[in-house]
C-alpha cells in the first residue's frame, strides 16, 4: 500500500498535465485544510482565494463585504481567481460562493479540474462554529438557517464540478488520500 500512494500521486501528476486543482464546497467543508495536504503530496503550491483577495484589497473579506457589498466582492474575487490559476499549476480553495458566478465557472473549468467537497450541514456547523468571525454571511441570522438555505442554492451548481467527494468523519489525513483516490479514478489513470 505505501508504494501505491507515490504511484497514484505520480500518476495524477502526469495527467493533470500542469492544469490547477480548484477546491470548492460550502465554508467549513475543508477546503482549505484538506486543500493544503493533498497540495502537499503532489508537490503543488497551495493558495486561498479569500487570502489572496484580501492581499489585493488590503483589507479583510468581512471589510470588503461591508463596505462594497457582495457584488463588488464577487468582482475583486473573479479578477484574483484569474491572477492566481495563471501562476499554476497549483492547488487554489475557492471562497464557498465563488463558483456560483457563471464567469468564475467557466474559468476553473477552462484552467483546473474542480472538486467539490461535500459535507452535511452537522459538519459544516460544527465547523463554522469555530471561526464565527471569518464569515461574514453568518452574521445576518441563523447560521443553521443561513446555511441550509446557502445549501439548498448552492449544491446543485457545486454539482457542475469535475469530482464530487464527500466528507466522511475519518482523520485529515484519510479524508487526503479520499480525495487523492477520486482525482485518480476521476482521471482515469492506470494503476
Amino acid at each position: 500500500m505505501a508504494q501505491r500512494k507515490p504511484a497514484r500521486d505520480q500518476r495524477i501528476r502526469n495527467a493533470l498535465n500542469g492544469r490547477n486543482i480548484v477546491f470548492l464546497g460550502m465554508m467549513g467543508s475543508g477546503k482549505s485544510a484538506i486543500g493544503k495536504m493533498v497540495a502537499r503530496r503532489l508537490g503543488f503550491e497551495f493558495r486561498d482565494a479569500d487570502a489572496e483577495i484580501e492581499e489585493a484589497a488590503g483589507r479583510s473579506v468581512s471589510e470588503i463585504f461591508a463596505q462594497y457589498g457582495e457584488e463588488e466582492f464577487r468582482r475583486l474575487e473573479q479578477r484574483v481567481i484569474d491572477r492566481v490559476l495563471s501562476d499554476g499549476p497549483l492547488l487554489l480553495a475557492l471562497g464557498g460562493g465563488a463558483f456560483m458566478h457563471e464567469d468564475t465557472r467557466k474559468l476553473v473549468e477552462r484552467e483546473a479540474l474542480s472538486v467539490w467537497l461535500n459535507a452535511d450541514l452537522e459538519i459544516i456547523l460544527e465547523r463554522v462554529s469555530r471561526r464565527p468571525g471569518k464569515r461574514p454571511l453568518l452574521k445576518t441570522g441563523d447560521p443553521r438557517e443561513i446555511i441550509a438555505k446557502l445549501m439548498k442554492k448552492r449544491d446543485p451548481v457545486y454539482a457542475l464540478a469535475d469530482v464530487h467527494v464527500m466528507s466522511h468523519g475519518g482523520t485529515k489525513a484519510e479524508m487526503r488520500d479520499f480525495v487523492l483516490d477520486k482525482i485518480d479514478q476521476y482521471l482515469g489513470t492506470p494503476s
